[in-house]
């Protein structure tokens, strides 16, 4: 299993719309194929910001299957517009 976190600096004033957002995106997510399982949560010190984990199988479902699927085309035009800056990912195991 891999884990892949994020570090989502939401751009001030919209948090609301991005959560709203995201609870569509989770839909998309959660349908690729070496999905397991995903949380979103919200810092307590900085309201804008967010930690997003995601399990997955195995690195290549997130970094080509989920990626390079059209799927993915739409996950972007939910959620990338919220970023400022855009954020680094990174994927850890056990």
């Amino acid at each position: 299993m891999v884990t892949e976190m994020a570090v989502l600096k939401i751009k001030s004033g919209q948090s609301e719309s991005f959560e709203t957002a995201f609870s569509e995106a989770s839909n998309i997510i959660s349908s690729m194929v070496g999905y397991i399982s995903h949380e979103l949560l919200r810092c307590l010190e900085q309201p804008d910001q967010y930690l997003l984990i995601v399990r997955w199988e195995k690195l290549e479902d997130h970094t080509i299957g989920f990626r390079k699927s059209e799927k993915y085309q739409r996950w972007k035009k939910l959620l990338h517009h919220f970023y400022g800056p855009f954020p680094t990912v990174e994927h850890y195991i056990k």
